[in-house]
């Protein structure tokens, strides 16, 4: 069975970029527009990555992390920061706060399936 990945991101055209490349790549995917839909989706289908964008409408793509790490159901989960914000302060700052990878938009498509790749292959490593 493929890897199930959830994407959280509210821009319409960014989601269906994200999720047409994961699907030719041959993986699952599950989509939320919010942080709250992101968490619910979750706790559901505990995807093996979740894909979450930083600025969303209500609550924040930060937020939406704290949540899922509370939660034991879903704390375990890895969940990468996807964000415009691209300085090296940004990335260590997402790292602290608890995201486990930073993926900066707009995403590259050359790169993009080897940093799922790497992403799912880590979490494997650390869980499997």
């Amino acid at each position: 069975m493929s890897s199930l990945i959830l994407i959280v991101e509210d821009n319409a055209r960014n989601l269906k970029l994200v999720r047409d490349l994961l699907e030719h790549l041959g993986y699952r995917t599950l989509a939320a527009a919010t942080g709250e839909e992101a968490i619910d989706l979750a706790r559901a289908h505990r995807p093996h990555l979740v894909l979450m964008d930083v600025q969303l409408p209500g609550m924040d793509g930060v937020a939406a992390l704290t949540h899922l790490r509370a939660d034991p159901e879903t704390a375990s989960l890895r969940v990468v920061a996807v964000t415009a914000f691209a300085m090296k302060y940004d990335r260590d700052r997402f790292l602290a706060w608890g995201f486990d990878g930073y993926i900066e938009k707009p995403i590259s498509v050359r790169d993009f399936p080897g940093q799922i790749a790497a992403l799912l292959a880590d979490r494997e490593g650390a869980h499997g």
